[in-house]
């Protein structure tokens, strides 16, 4: 049976959060997209924050998590008001069409 170490965790961080910025580079035309690309690098970031806490016997970082975990979701439901205010404004999600609802 093989252990994991460090090195599988940040892996898979490293894998995750490559994803989520070739996801945010390839779709800029669709907002849900981009903010799903912007929570998955940041359960990415907070992988890495669990696995260095766990393997260094250190709590702070897993404590650092909750608060990432509590700006991404208010980022969240900020991203989600604009996209509903955009729908209805606009019929679209496009992303382009933000330029419009400048002040």
């Amino acid at each position: 049976m093989t252990t994991l170490t460090l090195g599988h965790f940040l892996s898979l961080g490293a894998i995750l959060f490559a994803l989520s910025v070739v996801g945010i580079f390839l779709n800029r035309k669709n907002l849900i997209i981009l903010l799903m690309a912007i929570e998955l690098m940041l359960l990415a970031v907070n992988m890495n924050f669990v696995a260095f806490s766990y393997y260094l016997g250190d709590m702070r970082g897993q404590i650092f998590v909750f608060f990432i975990l509590t700006v991404a979701a208010a980022e969240s439901a900020i991203g989600l008001a604009i996209l509903v205010q955009l729908f209805r404004n606009k019929s679209s999600i496009n992303v382009d069409e933000l330029n419009s609802l400048k002040g």
